[in-house]
């Protein structure tokens, strides 16, 4: 199997299983969301040092000491995916499945407001036009929710801080993740301590599979980052940004077929400006794509010697 074919099927892997995420989300009730991020976090970082462990990969701890500003990058990072796992958490178990849709959809916009005011990157008029209709939709969608759609923006703001912190540091999937969640495991094995000790636990209450579901969820986060990582590797970049709407369109599948939740028309307008701001932002990049490309590809004239 080819490279690319196999980085294809690695990003399928990861967006099909982030799309579905929520019907997973949804068994682990009636544990809260404070619970189950603490699971999650706490088993997380037990599967990726037995994964490390396996690979014998352990020494990078030693250099990642040895740089206390790449420490001070893994705690804001850690800070911003807890801000993001937990939000998100508790969308899809307070029945607002497609609200945190919304927050994946318009991700992509948001990072390239990040790369403006953070990066102080120039953008092409094209991503000017597409932020602008992003924020027509966000716009539509307060008037519809009656209020600012708080948790979308936090799902897109976290995530795309995450993706910006994570780019500095350069560390790899399984080595970043296990770092990050060992940074966030003591206060959440407290917590869950806390909850023990009041009886308000449901670890092992409920029911044996759902006790193993609780365990499976470090399983269930590290394993579609590891194909993430792999289809990075492989791919170029406007391939992988194309694949990374498959998960948003499948949660959005899930709120509202599966999960019955309302789809207004004022709602379904605000979507559809985001939809047609992403399909500008997404002609935009591959285009220039693949102008790059031509430029990396056509032989230049020689200069003629006199």
């Amino acid at each position: 199997m080819t490279p690319l074919r196999l980085g294809y099927l690695y990003g399928l892997g990861a967006y099909l299983l982030w799309g579905f995420f929520p019907l997973y989300l949804k068994l682990l009730r009636p544990a809260g969301p404070l619970e189950i991020l603490a699971h999650r976090i706490v088993w997380s970082v037990v599967f990726v040092a037995l994964l490390l462990a396996a690979l014998r990969n352990v020494g990078f701890l030693r250099a990642l000491l040895r740089r206390p500003w790449a420490m001070a990058g893994i705690v804001a990072a850690a800070a911003l995916i807890a801000i993001n796992w937990g939000t998100y958490i508790y969308g899809v178990n307070s029945d607002r499945v497609v609200e945190t849709a919304l927050g994946y959809f318009i991700n992509p916009l948001v990072v390239v407001l990040l790369g403006v005011t953070v990066l102080r990157e120039r953008l092409r008029p094209a991503q000017w036009v597409a932020l602008g209709i992003g924020a027509s939709a966000v716009a539509v969608l307060t008037v519809d929710y009656g209020r600012l759609p708080w948790l979308a923006l936090t799902l897109a703001f976290s995530f795309a801080g995450y993706g910006l912190v994570k780019k500095r540091l350069g560390l790899p999937a399984a080595e970043g993740l296990f770092v990050e969640s060992a940074v966030l495991a003591l206060p959440a094995l407290g917590y869950l301590a806390w909850l023990t000790r009041r009886a308000e636990s449901t670890f092992g209450h409920v029911s044996a599979g759902h006790t193993a579901l609780l365990v499976l969820a470090g399983a269930a986060t590290a394993i579609p980052l590891l194909l993430f990582a792999g289809a990075a590797n492989r791919l170029p970049l406007s391939s992988l940004g194309m694949i990374q709407y498959l998960a948003p369109i499948l949660q959005l599948g899930c709120g509202v077929l599966i999960f019955h939740e309302p789809m207004p028309p004022a709602r379904l307008a605000g979507f559809a400006l985001v939809w047609l701001a992403l399909v500008v932002f997404t002609a935009d990049a591959v285009r220039q794509s693949h102008r790059t490309r031509t430029r990396a590809t056509t032989p230049r004239t020689p200069i003629p010697t006199p």
